[in-house]
């Protein structure tokens, strides 16, 4: 007889997979026995299971990490710079499997996953290559003595990093921490950690000592407050939340050790009616096309001057509604800030305000299968509405029309945070004025590339420190003067 029998079932799943903690160059399970759930955002459904971290492993972590550091960090500069090139070696080897691991929990898009894949390589290759340089200097104090200073490691980094860009995040701290001669104990977000477990193991595989590049995944409760606060742990780096960067804050104040905060934005976009339309809308759209607007760097709010407003807008809406789901944008990654998003849109309805596109999440077609939000688009918000005030880390984008160069500055500073800005203008000399009256950590005129060798980094509520660029490895370094008396 051939053929299925009426009423037999498939074969049961497959278990999920259980990713461990990494800790002094293994997979080390939870002290606590537990696990938790991931889930794919774009299917909504389940996912490989994540080591849910407590106190202890924390302790193993930071203790491995304190072990390793001062041998590290005592190789020669170059030594260091051949075990980071070997790392993103090892990396871009890997890249097929960090990438499925990347697509699993973020349900990003081909495109977006190759550009922060790529990205995250580059960011060891430029630290491995800018390291060489990395010196202190000479202080004349005249012929009697030599005086000079060294830029040393600090130890112990704790980094602390969020689920929109995981991997890419992880590696902008990473690298340069590592490169100065520091260990590193990493807490991803337990929603994303699975690439960033994965670039430790590929780490040791390469060559880089057990111990300098520990991972422990977990909740911030659990996880991420015992790190900030373990008295080894000499500096933290932290990207996320207002709310939760203040905590670490007063964690780091209250031991007297620096933090490097990287809170969010509400970014503008400037347009003056000079500028090239075209290319000043595509950036706009781009901007919230880009990982679904969940990049705290995303110019979501768009002021155009009067006489252009609603042609540059028409334009930039015009792009979005070709946008499809899945193949142009990915989907909110957490279903906490999917709820967010929505609960967005329904506030601003109550209010009164209608979306030019947008507003809502997909009910039918490809999109309604996971957490995909419509690319949106809100014009002449007031500027006290929360949406034009608050980051809602998802596809929408605020307008607001201004009059002259004065009136276009004092919108684009009122705002609570100052990571980046955007300025389009056919005017380059106003555009340069513009750019440096705006109170932010980066502004790209008329495209400008903002690139690994350019810091970033934010003003006011944005936070402070910088990553990338030079500045990165002062930041993981500190400077020690030593003077000798000649006489």
């Amino acid at each position: 007889m051939t053929g299925t029998a009426t009423g037999a079932t498939s074969a049961p799943a497959a278990p999920p997979r259980r990713h461990e903690h990494w800790i002094n160059g293994a997979a080390v399970p939870p002290a606590g026995g537990a696990y938790f759930p991931t889930r794919s955002p774009a299917t909504r459904e389940p996912g490989d299971e994540i080591a849910a971290g407590t106190a202890a492993d924390v302790e193993l972590a930071v203790a491995a990490a304190s072990a390793a550091w001062p041998a590290w960090a005592a190789r020669p500069a170059a030594e260091r710079a051949d075990v980071l090139h070997a790392v993103a070696d090892a990396m871009a080897a890997g890249a097929a499997e960090l990438t499925e691991l990347e697509r699993a929990t973020t349900g990003k898009t081909d495109g977006q996953l190759k550009l922060e894949i790529d990205m995250s390589v580059a960011y060891f290759r430029y630290y491995a290559g800018v390291l060489r340089a990395l010196h202190g200097r000479t202080i004349d104090l005249g012929a009697g003595a030599h005086a000079y200073t060294r830029l040393e490691p600090y130890g112990v980094i704790g980094a602390i990093t969020p689920w929109n860009l995981p991997l890419n995040q992880a590696s902008r701290a990473l690298a340069p921490a590592l490169a100065v001669g520091n260990a590193v104990v990493a807490k991803p977000s337990e929603f994303t950690s699975t690439s960033t477990v994965r670039l430790a193991r590929l780490a040791t595989e390469a060559g880089l000592p057990d111990g300098l590049l520990n991972v422990v995944t977990g909740t911030g409760p659990e996880v991420g407050g015992p790190l900030a606060a373990h008295p080894l742990v000499r500096k933290v780096a932290f990207t996320g939340s207002v709310l939760t960067g203040r905590h670490l804050a007063g964690v780091a104040g209250d031991r007297l050790i620096p933090v490097t905060l990287e809170l969010g934005g509400k970014s503008p976009v400037v347009v003056f009616a000079d500028a090239d339309l075209d290319r000043a809308a595509a950036a706009a759209a781009g901007a919230i096309q880009a990982n679904s607007g969940q990049v705290c760097s995303a110019t979501t709010r768009l002021l155009v001057e009067d006489s252009v407003h609603d042609e540059v807008v028409a334009r930039v809406v015009e792009r979005l509604e070709r946008l499809r789901p899945g193949v142009d944008f990915g989907p909110i990654i957490t279903e906490a800030q999917f709820d967010k998003v929505l609960a967005a849109f329904a506030q601003a309805a109550r209010d009164g305000l209608t979306p030019l596109t947008g507003g809502a999440a997909y009910d039918d077609g490809p999109g309604a299968a996971g957490q995909y939000v419509r690319p949106t688009v809100y014009a002449d918000v007031p500027p006290t509405h929360p949406l034009a005030r608050e980051e809602v880390f998802g596809p929408v984008l605020v307008t607001r029309r201004f009059s002259d160069e004065a009136d276009a500055l004092a919108m684009a500073n009122d705002s609570d945070y100052g990571l980046v800005a955007s300025v389009w203008s056919g005017d380059v000399a106003r555009g340069l004025r513009l750019a440096e009256g705006i109170q932010a950590g980066q502004v790209a005129v008329n495209g400008g590339p903002l690139t690994i060798e350019t810091p970033f980094g934010g003003y006011k509520s944005s936070g402070y420190g910088r990553e990338k660029g030079l500045e990165a490895l002062h930041d993981y370094a500190q400077t020690k003067t030593i003077s000798l008396s000649l006489g």
